[in-house]
């Protein structure tokens, strides 16, 4: 959802403002006026009353107090494209179109299903004597009048983040209409940004099977397999857009993203390259070169490319983070400074904010200054965690469900069931606790296939999970208990079918989504055979690098104290039970271990996956594989002690974990 799109408005304040608009269409504009400004001061921040404030001041002819207004409209709702149009018909009143064309296009920039702004362009640009674009005007107007007026306003309401209302509109206007794809377009790009993609997917399926041709939803298919991590058929339909229009920068974006996420970061920093040969200013661009550069050790040509995004944009929180989380990189005092002005300035976005935060975090650590350090990481994560729906007990309660579900008993009597294959290697536990350093080295071994970390357990759980989940009595993990014997065979073979793709030919290969702890019964009933590793380190030093990271996606319990302390202790009770429900079927290993003792630490993880020693899986920093982690760059480096202890520097703001923590501070080593 657009992040200035205001919450659903309660039914009395719609009330209140169906009688405002009514009034305004009856002419009644003073009393419109009076009205919304007497409810503006209940509801200080309410887009639509303020854009009636300023729409009642223009037809009262106060211009002056209509700017003033949208003004303020403005640094509360920036995107909010109703203000902009109203912008321009108040510099047409005042005869100034250079300003009313720039006012009118920003307006449809954001919302192009605007026909008054349209109207109103096309008349400026003839006026002006710019025939080219009143025909480019008109042709929007055109293609408006031919969509359903039901379709336009759940358009405009979309385009404007109200995600709700576009619904509502649409839904109701299919039932009546049937099968229109521009409606079904709409439907389904309202459950990509509600993340319901499984939806988003069978409607945008339905509708090129009736439009084949139609370019827009078949992007908007590749868009929803690249957000369900099926690279491939992002790809494939990626590239029938190309060989129509190869230029398309979008289709190039999309496919260069896509190309990361099937490891093929040569053609992705190809497409990167050509695409910023075009537009050697996007910030964006030079942000997704640098990723993909960093990821393939390149790492001078990285800061290249993350530094000139900085200069593209100062402002852009994300480069300078990224250049943070190299973890070897080192600011300059200059950039430092400039980074707290950026961060102070009251227009700095919030997701600029948060990543500014914990880079200057980073960059204060570097330089030993923990206590300015600690406040910027303590402010990056309730900035981060104020926009987060996380909720520990949903956690919590899946903990205690997968514990009376995948009892010994229930585990041992669906034994073998699943797919034979011992191709697999999992490595499991909480984010940052060296499990990076454990698939480098065995990624260093001959026999086996560094991949990254997969996203296909969790979608086979969200699939169990079933559509609309109630996050509060789920259906899985119950539903494992009514499954058929063949069903868990057919999903281990599903995971190894979608899999491949990651792979080369090597005899094993390393899934190592951290998370996956959680599912380690329905791995089992998939994969019997399959190595489990569950890479742990001490909870104060692991919590600790948790908080400190903003991580790209997910992870939403790093953002506090509570939050990853009340997280850490779920996942100390859930591998307990997995120990004794599934005996031998885990190896444990503690990142202290592997940095004390390498050597016998590499022989006892090769030994439990059936590998034999090989002299490589000592010397991994040499391997050179494609890493995509935050370790992306340590694990380049030889073992180091540096980050065992880095935690004992802010002793004192980690006072309260500690306290959180409790006895896992000694649990994490119970066997």
């Amino acid at each position: 959802m657009n992040a200035t799109a205001a919450e659903p408005i309660p039914s009395s304040l719609e009330r209140d403002i169906e009688r405002i608009r009514q009034l305004h269409n009856e002419g009644q504009h003073a009393q419109a006026l009076q009205a919304a400004q007497a409810l503006l001061t209940e509801v200080p921040e309410q887009h639509e009353v303020l854009y009636l404030i300023a729409r009642n001041q223009r037809y009262l002819g106060q211009i002056d107090a209509a700017l003033q207004t949208l003004a303020q409209l403005e640094r509360q709702h920036p995107r909010y494209s109703r203000l902009h149009e109203e912008r321009g018909h108040c510099y047409v009143v005042m005869r100034d179109a250079p300003r009313a064309i720039d006012a009118l296009l920003q307006a449809v920039n954001i919302n192009p299903a605007l026909p008054s702004s349209w109207n109103l362009l096309e008349g400026l640009y003839r006026m002006t004597g710019d025939a080219t674009n009143a025909a480019t005007a008109a042709a929007h107007v055109a293609t408006l009048k031919r969509l359903a007026p039901d379709v336009v306003r759940a358009t405009s309401h979309f385009s404007d983040g109200e995600l709700d209302a576009a619904e509502r509109i649409i839904r109701a206007y299919l039932l009546k209409a049937g099968n229109d794809v521009e409606g079904m377009r709409l439907l389904a790009r309202i459950g990509l940004a509600r993340d319901v993609l499984d939806d988003a997917e069978l409607l945008l399926d339905a509708v090129l099977k009736i439009a084949p041709d139609y370019r827009a939803a078949r992007y908007d298919y590749a868009c929803v397999l690249f957000e369900r991590h099926l690279y491939q058929r992002a790809c494939e339909e990626i590239e029938q857009l190309l060989a129509v229009e190869p230029a398309h920068p979008d289709y190039r974006t999309l496919y260069a993203s896509a190309s990361v996420g099937l490891g093929e970061h040569d053609r992705a920093i190809a497409l990167y390259r050509g695409l910023l040969q075009e537009a050697p200013g996007a910030a964006d661009l030079h942000l997704s070169l640098a990723h993909a550069l960093k990821t393939q050790g390149q790492q001078t040509e990285a800061i290249e490319a993350y530094r000139a995004a900085t200069a593209a944009r100062p402002s852009f929180g994300d480069a300078y983070w990224s250049l943070a989380n190299l973890k070897t990189y080192r600011f300059p005092d200059g950039d430092i400074a400039r980074m707290r002005a950026e961060e102070a300035a009251p227009a700095t976005p919030l997701v600029d904010r948060y990543h500014l935060c914990f880079a200057l975090g980073k960059a204060l650590e570097d330089q030993g200054d923990y206590d300015q350090s600690w406040h910027y990481y303590a402010q990056g994560n309730a900035l981060k965690r104020s926009e987060s729906r996380y909720r520990p007990e949903i956690i919590e309660t899946n903990t205690r469900q997968q514990i009376d579900v995948c009892t010994r008993e229930f585990l041992a009597a669906h034994a073998g069931l699943g797919d034979p294959s011992a191709e697999p290697i999992f490595i499991v536990g909480l984010p940052r606790a060296g499990s990076t350093l454990i698939e480098q080295i065995l990624a260093s071994h001959s026999q086996v296939e560094g991949t990254q970390e997969l996203a296909d357990i969790p979608r086979i759980v969200l699939d169990l999970q079933g559509r609309d989940p109630d996050l509060d009595d789920p259906r899985y993990p119950g539903v494992l208990a009514d499954m058929q014997s063949g069903d868990f065979r057919r999903l281990g073979e599903k995971y190894l079918r979608d899999t491949r793709i990651y792979r080369s030919g090597k005899p094993f290969f390393i899934d190592k989504m951290p998370n996956n702890f959680r599912h380690l019964g329905l791995i089992h009933l998939m994969l019997p055979n399959a190595k489990i590793i569950d890479a742990r380190r001490e909870p104060m030093a692991c919590c600790f690098s948790n908080l400190k990271q903003l991580f790209a996606t997910g992870q939403e319990f790093t953002y506090s104290v509570e939050d990853i302390a009340r997280y850490y202790r779920s996942y100390l009770e859930l591998m307990r039970h997995w120990d004794e429900a599934l005996p031998g079927r885990v190896l444990r290993v503690h990142h202290e271990d592997v940095v004390d003792d390498l050597e016998g630490s590499v022989r006892r993880i090769l030994d439990f996956c059936g590998l034999p020693f090989e002299p490589a899986c000592l010397e991994f920093h040499k391997t050179a594989r494609s890493v995509r982690t935050a370790s992306s760059e340590q694990v380049r480096r030889p073992i180091f002690r540096d980050g065992i202890d880095q935690w004992t520097n802010y002793a004192r703001q980690l006072a309260p974990l500690r306290q959180m923590l409790g006895d896992a501070l000694l649990r994490y080593r119970t066997p």
